[in-house]
């Protein structure tokens, strides 16, 4: 677990540079790709839900840092991501081809309801409009389709380790 979250380091760190200098001005269709909620959720997947935690606070941390934002806003909310995708890649379907596509089109809808609550309990204006429904869509499509390149690089580097358990390994108590 020690050496997943080492070799998670310098991935979410590449990932906030390309995040803010190449990501975040760019706009198709009125969305963008977050790089940074895709590298976070596919390291999850991979890694499992600790250092999906681990990953998502540091990279909230790094992205709240280097924008200036609220500090813990981004932090928050990437480690949800990180631990729920962890959980979903240790129990639901972290082995099936279409998991990755599945659980970031899910985090992404999640992650934008989130930042828009959290956004409201803090004060700060939002247009709920702008925020679910304009950006959304565009914004998941491009985080699909920004999984497969993350997906593949990330594989190489986080072994395939059998984390699921089998209907047989499973004691039922009760």
């Amino acid at each position: 677990m020690t050496a997943d979250i080492f070799k998670s380091v310098p991935l979410v760190f590449m990932a906030v540079l390309l995040q803010l200098a190449v990501f975040s001005p760019i706009e198709i269709a009125g969305g963008g790709a977050d790089v940074v909620l895709v590298a976070v959720a596919v390291i999850a997947l991979l890694a499992g839900s600790i250092v999906g935690a681990v990953t998502g606070f540091w990279a909230g941390f790094l992205l709240d840092t280097a924008t200036l934002g609220t500090l813990g806003f981004s932090s928050l909310l990437l480690t949800l991501v990180g631990y729920w995708s962890g959980r979903y890649g240790e129990t639901a379907g972290g082995d099936r081809a279409r998991a990755p596509l599945l659980a970031l089109a899910a985090v992404t809808a999640v992650y934008a309801l989130g930042g828009f609550l959290l956004s409201f309990m803090l004060g700060e204006p939002t247009s709920a409009r702008w925020m679910l429904f304009d950006t959304l869509v565009p914004q998941v499509a491009l985080n699909v389709l920004l999984t497969l390149p993350v997906y593949a690089v990330c594989r190489r580097l986080f072994a395939a380790r059998d984390r699921l358990r089998t209907a047989e390994e499973v004691e039922l108590l009760g």
